[in-house]
């Protein structure tokens, strides 16, 4: 039987997980305190660039099932289930800034008790949130309304940005904290036509829910700083960290998924739970030294990539210009936040040098950082002109199979920095570049 599910947020989280709910049939009600962002949404715009989600927003707002609003009242009115979609941002030490969660369930609660709401009401924690977060808001509610009015679920998102639609409406799991039947049976009932090939709903304890949500992230980036972490000794003796990273990968108990050394992780996730997970152990006296030296690994790695370039060239970069490939941290999403790119362009700018940038989305994200202080050019060929080397910072599909002639044709020296390992070595030394790329030997032209 469909239902009335509230939104509270259309960020990332909050407009794919509503757009899918209203996929499946229910009446979604999507509110956002963004006045500006909630009418560009009823014309189609969207706020964030994600494959297929254009499309799902159109049919389902066509047809009646998403509505977008700024009225926070009428989704408590209506909804019997709102999933709290809100920024959780890092505070200055590290942890998880709940203020927009913990202010948005006190609105909630006013209005259930100004309005005289006898329906039971269901509060989701969809944001990631540090643990005891369910318990710390329910008592923030049950200041104004007594329990037998509403019930708090934790229920973290595994979205992954630039398949996050395909996470949606096919997920790995659905981890659902609760000690609630009625409430386990209620989100059982949402999510079972996201589950029908058999992928688990796991309910568990609120606790052990949030925390599932930090393990895991957290876990993901413990492999790739372990990756980056070995491809500076494999540069060292001369080992092939893509050739390791084959053999390692053939081991099922290894898997082959993030195993890929790079420049680091960057987003809006994993940074900053890994941070936060760091800051709540420390806050018990239990830090997590693995955690904890993934994290400096992934600071290192991309400091080590932009010194590597600053070397080549006997750390005097004044007057030169760089052509830069890929601005978002990921391929497929236009978030910059924590983009290693980010780390390159600043180091460039510090040294006096000139950047020329392309991505296929990122530009817009770009410009509110640096504004006019780096180029933006229409397409990766365009970055060439003129350019003293190429770097490359964001693994797109565009980027693997350029023309390679024209890049040297177009470069004052053929010089390449890959920071994501797309191209064969056999091919850069018969191409005639130097090239410097993440775990692998350094290619000099003959």
């Amino acid at each position: 039987m469909a239902k009335k599910i509230g939104i509270v947020g259309t960020g990332y989280v909050g407009l794919v997980t509503g757009t899918c709910f209203a996929e499946t049939g229910n009446d979604v009600y999507c509110v956002d305190i963004d006045e500006k962002k909630i009418n560009n949404l009823k014309k189609g715009i969207l706020p964030i660039f994600e494959p297929g989600l254009p499309r799902l927003v159109e049919r389902n707002f066509n047809r009646g099932r998403l509505k977008f609003m700024t009225d926070l009242e009428t989704a408590v009115k209506e909804c019997e289930i709102i999933f709290l979609c809100l920024p959780t941002p890092p505070s200055e030490d590290g942890s998880a800034d709940l203020h927009h969660v913990t202010e948005c369930a006190a609105d909630i609660a006013k209005m259930i008790r100004d309005n005289k709401i006898s329906d039971h009401k269901i509060l989701v924690n969809k944001s990631t949130v540090p643990v005891g977060t369910a318990v710390k808001v329910h008592d923030i509610v049950a200041e104004y309304i007594s329990d037998e009015q509403f019930d708090i679920v934790s229920n973290p998102e595994f979205l992954r940005e630039g398949f996050a639609v395909e996470d949606s409406l096919k997920p790995e799991r659905v981890v659902i904290g609760t000690s609630s039947k009625y409430v386990a049976d209620f989100m059982r009932d949402i999510y079972e036509p996201f589950v029908r090939s058999g992928n688990p709903i796991i309910v568990m304890d609120e606790k052990s829910s949030e925390l599932t949500k930090y393990a895991s992230n957290s876990f993901l980036a413990v492999k790739i700083s372990y990756m980056n972490d070995l491809s500076a000794y494999c540069e060292a003796i001369g080992a092939d960290i893509e050739k390791i990273r084959a053999g390692m990968g053939a081991d099922s108990r290894i898997g082959k998924r993030f195993l890929f050394a790079g420049i680091g992780y960057g987003g809006s996730c994993f940074p900053k739970d890994v941070r936060a997970l760091m800051h709540s152990a420390e806050d018990v006296g239990l830090p997590l030294k693995i955690v904890t030296a993934a994290h400096e690994v992934n600071d290192q790695q991309r400091h080590r990539f932009i010194n590597t370039i600053l070397k080549r060239f006997d750390n005097n970069v004044k007057g030169m210009t760089f052509a830069l490939w890929g601005l978002a941290f990921k391929p497929n999403t236009d978030d910059t936040r924590e983009a290693p790119a980010f780390t390159i362009i600043e180091r460039l700018l510090e040294g006096g040098a000139k950047v020329k940038a392309y991505d296929p989305e990122a530009v817009e994200n770009t410009k509110l950082r640096f504004g006019d202080k780096i180029s933006y050019e229409k397409n990766h060929s365009l970055c060439l002109d003129g350019a003293d080397a190429l770097i490359i910072a964001t693994e797109w599909t565009v980027f693997r199979k350029p023309d390679f002639d024209e890049i040297k044709s177009k470069l004052s020296k053929p010089i390449i920095f890959d920071g994501r390992n797309l191209f064969d070595l056999d091919e850069m030394q018969e191409s005639g570049f130097e090239y410097t790329c993440i775990g692998r030997k350094t290619i000099m032209p003959d």
